[in-house]
């Protein structure tokens, strides 16, 4: 008798993105949003820390391309994943492929975008 290989799933690979977006999203979104959407228009660290000079500055740099590609590629993963288990939850994608190609489609659109346009600026 012959043993059948268990079959092998993706699903592993979804399931570490999610993770890793899961840890940016609570650590350091919260951190990026305090920092530039309230204390900057607060005055909190001087004018010239967040100008735009400065901030394109450190988008322009390797390491600033770097960090701004992992939270928001690893946000959209996160994010996207959430959302084909919420559809799943509810009925939605039962037989259907397409609702799993659609969700992680545009997660990895929206992550071959942001490493153009991060490469191109």
């Amino acid at each position: 008798m012959s043993k059948q290989m268990p079959k092998r799933s993706n699903e592993p690979v979804f399931w570490a993105l999610f993770g890793a977006g899961g840890v940016l999203a609570a650590f350091v979104l919260p951190a990026l949003i305090l920092i530039t959407g309230l204390a900057g228009p607060m005055g909190v660290p001087s004018a010239d820390v967040l100008s735009y000079q400065r901030v394109s500055a450190f988008a322009a740099s390797w390491p600033g391309a770097f960090f701004l590609f992992l939270v928001i590629s690893l946000s959209l993963w996160h994010a996207f994943h959430r959302i084909y288990h919420a559809l799943h939850e509810l009925g939605v994608h039962r037989g259907l492929p397409v609702v799993r190609v659609l969700c992680y489609g545009v997660a990895l659109a929206g992550t071959l975008l942001t490493a153009f346009l991060l490469a191109a600026g």
